[in-house]
């Protein structure tokens, strides 16, 4: 499944997205700590994810699904403190509906 962010406020640059993206996201918590108590998704805060990603990827043989996530999201020209806003919008959604998921099939009648 793909999905697309927009990655500036005019709507005129766009990221596709797919599902391994997100599970690529989800797999090293790449989100974690990310922001400050503040929130606000700057781009002092795209350069904290790209040089804590640069740090996984230096630190012995590089994931595929890392490097892929790499070239055609993090590091994408179009990516802007805009766009990571959005992903990580849609990051939560996904991950929302991977747990509703869940909880429905754990439900016993």
């Amino acid at each position: 499944m793909a999905f697309t962010i927009l990655c500036n406020m005019k709507g005129s640059r766009k990221l596709s997205i797919e599902e391994a993206h997100l599970a690529t996201i989800d797999q090293y918590n790449l989100f974690s700590d990310l922001l400050d108590s503040n929130g606000i998704v700057e781009d002092s805060v795209l350069d904290k994810l790209r040089l804590n990603v640069r740090s996984l990827l230096s630190a012995g043989e590089p994931d595929p699904q890392l490097l892929n996530f790499c070239q055609e999201v993090l590091f994408h020209n179009d990516m802007k403190a805009f766009g990571l806003h959005q992903l990580i919008l849609l990051y939560i959604d996904w991950k929302k509906e991977q747990l509703d998921a869940l909880k429905a099939s754990l439900k016993v009648d």
